[in-house]
């Protein structure tokens, strides 16, 4: 069912049941419940939650449907991704590999340069 909400469900009206699976420590679940129909509409700050427990529970972040999209300069993310890494580390326990590829995502994407130089506009054209 929720690998299907985005056919079946064109607005918000089943969060509940994306949210209910995130509060299980079933992995299967879990992993579905953070496919395109989450990418859509969950609000950012249970977004994040949704891709600590991802990394919380092992389930891949490819399962996150829209990641580099959603993660890009978030800087929110970033902390929370850090302090997790911290803990871990700090507990003796192993970071998940998923987790410096997402903090790599959460940096901002630069602006894309022109093609062409750009100058200062004079208003002003001189004649060769």
């Amino acid at each position: 069912v929720l690998r299907a909400l985005p056919h079946l469900v064109p607005g918000p009206d089943a969060l509940p049941l994306v949210e209910d699976a995130l509060r299980t420590n079933d992995t299967s679940l879990v992993a579905a419940a953070v496919g395109p129909y989450a990418a859509a509409h969950l609000p950012a700050h249970d977004w994040r939650h949704a891709v600590l427990k991802c990394l919380f529970t092992g389930v891949p972040l490819d399962a996150v449907a829209d990641l580099p999209r959603r993660a890009s300069g978030d800087a929110e993310l970033a902390r929370m991704l850090g302090d997790y890494a911290t803990e871990r580390s700090a507990a003796g326990r192993p970071v998940p590999g998923d987790l410096h590829r997402a903090m790599e995502l959460t940096e901002p994407t630069a602006p894309e340069s022109p093609s062409a130089p750009v100058g200062p506009l004079t208003g002003e054209e001189q004649e060769s």
